[in-house]
């Protein structure tokens, strides 16, 4: 009878200390899984998502993420969209924990540049929030060229069309000093 009872207390030691070493090897695999999500992978699993994106700057932006590219996101306003590059932010709130990865290899390789180029294209209106920068300095216009690392600004006056009489001066901004682009929607910038 003795016997019984210790060899039911050893399985019961032995089922334990493997319990144990099943538990360790699952947190240490959700750790290495953890350890491998990128941002931009974060940032995808919130699309649809209202968030809030806090800038180095000090400026906040919130509402509903829309786009999480390779450099930059987007961010739906009431009034406006918001392109945000990830090297201006300072932290995110309302994130959850979903990530998803990006599967479009093409997709993978659009970056900042890609953007601006777009919004280039269509002549859209923009106000550039500057980084490191007060909230009061801002840029508006249009974007003339994109280049590597930069682009052109055409200055304009709210409302006022890009046209080549009325472009007040042009600014060539560094991608680095930028904090946000506005665009206009609903009739305001």
């Amino acid at each position: 009878m003795r016997w019984n009872a210790l060899f039911q207390d050893l399985e019961l030691q032995l089922a334990e200390a493997g319990t144990l070493d099943l538990e360790s090897e699952i947190a240490e695999r959700s750790r290495a899984d953890t350890a491998a999500i990128a941002l931009d992978e974060r940032l995808r699993g919130a699309l649809g998502c209202h968030v809030g994106v806090h800038l180095r700057s000090g400026q906040d932006f919130a509402g509903t993420l829309t786009h999480a590219g390779a450099e930059s996101l987007v961010l739906e306003e009431a009034l406006h969209q918001v392109l945000i590059p990830y090297a201006a932010v300072g932290h995110y709130t309302g994130l959850g924990r979903f990530a998803v990865g990006e599967a479009s290899p093409v997709r993978r390789r659009l970056g900042l540049a890609s953007a601006l180029r777009g919004l280039a294209r269509d002549r859209a209106e923009l106000t550039v929030l500057m980084a490191g920068r007060s909230p009061d300095v801002q840029l508006r216009g249009v974007i003339d060229r994109v280049g590597r690392d930069f682009f052109d600004l055409a200055l304009t006056l709210p409302g006022e069309a890009r046209r080549a009489g009325r472009v007040a001066d042009v600014a060539t901004v560094p991608f680095q000093a930028l904090a946000a682009l506005r665009s206009r929607r609903a009739g305001e910038l």
